[in-house]
């Protein structure tokens, strides 16, 4: 897209143009009408994480596509201190929409929320719970529960692990539906796969500590190979990137699951991947967006939680594996989509969005 390309190449215009004045509006010669701005604040990934901030400026772009009325941009924050500056920052450029990346940007949003109750705010994997600040929440433990049951059918070891960035709710959830999975896969089939690196019970797990240190992802997931696992899912946004790299070095030995956005078109460890838990972070963000550019009030109550009765959530594409996940398998798996999807399996997580 040729958004994206201008982003790409003129990274420091972006980033001077994002930190000092709002940019100028443009491509609006003699109409008269006022632009949209949507302006969004990364989480420390920054916006080339191949996971949920790449996600959410997908769908800034989108919009933008969509209403050539919005104009759009971001600021990378660099550390969690950034948060409320990048936040505050947007707020005085009079910013019609300004979006948060991240769970772990909730309490920052909602002080700078309370202290301007007349501007608009959205946010991706939180719910701070202030009239104007509209959540996009996404109950990923329904599309984990079937990435854990397909690794458990694909597992030649007996042994898949998983493991987080950091303990929050938007990455336990990921974590909670895929042991449930493979536990769902044991109970029906009369086996007995191990869930390595997270405890559902305890909520006790293995952590990168850190959503931007490949080296750090690796070193987790290097200890769960080591103890046998052979299908590892990371939940920990450009960390995990040091464990499909790894995987594919591997040579076969073990293969990934990855998270948010297909990492067959975001990442390239492709071959390494069986398959993604994905968000649809892209399409919530362009229809919260289109609509407020359209006049309409985003309402924080009930906000949107992605599942997969409506597409909000859903597993990607096999790419790769797609000839090596038995025909017998991929049905099941389909099956337990249609299960969920109508209450027939009830996926619970400590961590599922509040309505």
């Amino acid at each position: 897209m040729r958004i994206a390309s201008i982003f790409a190449v003129g990274g420091l215009a972006l980033t001077a143009a994002a930190c000092g004045e709002a940019p100028k509006d443009d491509n609006n010669a003699g109409s008269g009408a006022k632009k949209f701005s949507a302006c969004m604040v990364t989480d420390v990934g920054g916006i080339d994480d191949k996971s949920f901030n790449a996600s959410a400026w997908k769908g800034l772009q989108e919009a933008k596509a969509a209403n050539d009325n919005i104009d759009i941009k971001y600021v990378a924050s660099k550390a969690e201190a950034d948060y409320e500056p990048n936040l505050t920052q947007f707020v005085n450029q009079k910013c019609d929409f300004i979006l948060a990346v991240g769970g772990l940007m909730g309490d920052a949003t909602s002080k700078i929320a309370k202290a301007n109750p007349n501007q608009q705010f959205g946010i991706v994997d939180a719910n701070p719970g202030d009239a104007n600040v509209y959540p996009m929440q996404f109950d990923t433990a329904q599309a984990a529960f079937q990435a854990g049951y397909l690794a458990a059918g694909m597992s030649k070891s007996g042994k898949v692990g998983t493991y987080g960035a950091v303990p929050i709710p938007p990455v336990t959830i990921f974590m909670d539906g895929f042991v449930d999975g493979v536990k769902y896969f044991n109970t029906t089939k009369g086996k007995n796969v191990q869930a390595l690196g997270w405890n559902k019970d305890t909520q006790k797990g293995s952590f990168s500590n850190a959503f931007d240190k490949q080296d750090e992802g690796k070193k987790v997931s290097d200890a769960l190979v080591a103890q046998g696992a052979d299908i590892i899912m990371p939940v920990a946004g450009g960390s995990g990137l040091g464990t499909t790299a790894a995987a594919k070095a591997s040579g076969g030995k073990y293969s990934t699951i990855w998270v948010d956005v297909d990492g067959c078109e975001s990442t390239p460890d492709c071959s390494a991947i069986v398959t993604t838990v994905v968000k649809n972070i892209p399409e919530a963000v362009k229809e919260a967006v289109v609509k407020a550019a359209g006049g309409e009030k985003l309402e924080s109550k009930p906000g949107f939680v992605g599942t997969l009765a409506n597409t909000g959530v859903s597993i990607a594409p096999y790419h790769d594996f797609d000839s090596k996940v038995p025909a017998e398998l991929k049905a099941e798996v389909d099956k337990i989509k249609a299960d969920i999807a109508a209450g027939t399996i009830t996926v619970t997580s400590k961590a599922q969005p509040t309505k």
